[in-house]
């Protein structure tokens, strides 16, 4: 086992387990988390032997991370209880509020408790972005249009995370929901005024987050650069909303990420800007002209902050959640229609 300091990159593999090459790079001082996805999944059993493979590797352990948010972003499936999208939550809020309440953190806790149990350290949840209608991304990944709802549903939901160990990333900070494209193949342009997008910013100032994820959109309000490369919106959100918890970029191989030019560029911009953990996923060949190209000046207290991710309590394994009346409970709820 190496003993190094969590670099700055998250990447990814391309199979269900670790190739020689693979570890070459989890192994590399830039990298620092691994990012996994649909592909890198057969059945919970696999799972448990790749996490366990990878956190091995390294101390401290690299972080293991995953969109698995509920409805259509969840990349595990198959053995795992299918989750609902938040807008389910977001419509319930309507009719039973407290209701809505007591299932998101259920929802919370059985999709931390189901992942830590398989090794999976951290999940890019919750989606805080208001659900404006017309976005061809968001969608029902979003709580509700009304801030209020976004930050009690996303408090709760948080609450049952950390309740199975887990911490909480908002996303898309600060609010991808009113623009239409999809960054992952467009550039989206949100025109807006700074004081008309602060009502996309309160859960940021009010749920209790680990981690940001920030957006691949351009606010012309404050930069010409999308807020993932722009350290105007890096140093409001830690001055001005006052986050000292980790900065994700979003997948730095997205469409909407090519504003700065290629990946060493992107990686470089979106560090200097203040990000603290950069994804580059689905870019194989890229990963490895970056790691072998790119020399930041690293700053120790990002790796710091990313290690803080780590989960600090014991995970329960699959067995004993079986027998776990907090899990099951939450099972029956989430079986249950919500709307």
């Amino acid at each position: 086992m190496t003993n190094l300091p969590l670099g700055p990159l998250m990447i990814d593999i391309a199979g269900t387990k670790l190739t020689d090459l693979d570890r070459e790079r989890l192994c590399h001082p830039l990298v620092g988390g691994i990012i996994l996805f649909s592909r890198n999944y057969v059945d919970p059993e696999q799972l448990s032997a790749l996490t366990a493979a990878i956190h091995a590797l390294r101390e401290p352990a690299l972080l293991i991370a995953v969109d698995h948010e509920g409805g259509r972003v969840q990349r595990f499936r198959d053995g795992f209880t299918r989750l609902p999208a938040m807008a389910t939550l977001g419509k319930l809020w309507d009719d039973n509020p407290d209701a809505a309440l007591a299932a998101a953190h259920q929802v919370g806790y059985v999709l931390a408790a189901e992942l830590r149990a398989r090794g999976v350290d951290y999940s890019f949840t919750p989606v805080l972005d208001l659900d404006y209608g017309p976005s061809r991304v968001i969608g029902d990944r979003a709580f509700h249009r009304q801030p209020a709802a976004v930050i009690a549903l996303a408090s709760a939901l948080g609450d049952g995370l950390r309740s199975a160990g887990m911490g909480s990333c908002g996303k898309h900070f600060p609010g991808h929901g009113y623009v239409i494209p999809d960054s992952h193949v467009e550039l989206p342009v949100d025109d807006r005024a700074l004081e008309a997008m602060q009502e996309d910013m309160l859960p940021y100032r009010q749920v209790p987050l680990d981690g940001v994820m920030a957006a691949h959109v351009i606010y012309n309000c404050l930069d010409c650069n999308t807020a993932v490369f722009s350290n105007k919106w890096m140093s409001y959100l830690r001055n001005d909303i006052k986050f000292n918890g980790v900065v994700f970029t979003d997948d730095l191989s997205m469409a909407g990420a090519g504003v700065v030019g290629g990946m060493l560029s992107r990686v470089d911009t979106a560090y200097n800007a203040g990000c603290d953990m950069l994804l580059v996923c689905n870019a194989p060949d890229v990963v490895g002209d970056v790691l072998e190209n790119w020399q930041p000046t690293i700053d120790p207290a990002r790796g710091k902050r990313v290690e803080a991710l780590s989960p600090d309590m014991p995970a329960k394994d699959w067995a004993a959640l079986q027998s776990d009346s907090t899990y099951l409970a939450a099972l029956q709820t989430i079986a249950k229609p919500m709307a």
